[in-house]
């Protein structure tokens, strides 16, 4: 991947998430922290990153997140259903107001024919109701799957998918992920 190009992408979420007053939190299981790590290394990240869950492991997306084991031994954990549940769970555990979560099959090994190596589940929600989830066919050994992942993952300009445009793809990652039509003003919290 291109460090030039994602510390750019990076500063350009940073900017538009302060612009909103919106603060981010992420949960990553394949990443391993890589859409964190790419917004933390811009300086003043601090102003909109709330934290970031590691949930590599499913005990790790039960404990910190409330999943329910059935739903992960039901669904598989590479499954949009269980991406869903951890954008749920980041958003409840957290002050976030963006949430994106990632889960996949990064390889060389843990393919299925059902859920081959590149297979990634993405889900983003907002504390004010938008929802999305979509699921990528990412080519590649295990960096280049990481790497797409993180580019993808990150709502760009907090222009992610809105909940009206669910979608699954078999492309690579675009530069732009969906309309900017998720809510722009701060949510109150409880």
């Amino acid at each position: 991947q291109d460090a030039g190009t994602l510390a750019a992408v990076s500063q350009a979420l940073v900017d538009a998430l302060r612009a909103r007053g919106w603060t981010l939190a992420t949960t990553e299981s394949c990443t391993g922290g890589g859409v964190a790590h790419a917004v933390t290394a811009i300086p003043g990240s601090s102003d909109v990153f709330d934290r970031g869950f590691v949930t590599y492991s499913n005990r790790a997306k039960t404990d910190m997140l409330g999943i329910p084991a059935a739903t992960i031994a039901r669904e598989g954990a590479v499954s949009e259903a269980v991406a869903a549940a951890m954008a749920e769970g980041a958003l409840r555990a957290s002050g976030a107001d963006v949430v994106v979560a990632i889960t996949g099959v990064a390889g060389p090994g843990g393919g299925t024919p059902a859920k081959p190596v590149g297979t990634v589940c993405f889900a983003w929600a907002t504390r004010d109701g938008a929802r999305e989830v979509r699921t990528r066919h990412l080519e590649g050994d295990r960096d280049a799957v990481r790497a797409a992942s993180v580019r993808f993952a990150r709502p760009r300009g907090v222009s992610a998918p809105t909940s009206a445009s669910r979608a699954s793809s078999s492309s690579a990652p675009s530069e732009s992920v969906g309309p900017t039509s998720w809510p722009t003003t701060r949510s109150r919290r409880s």
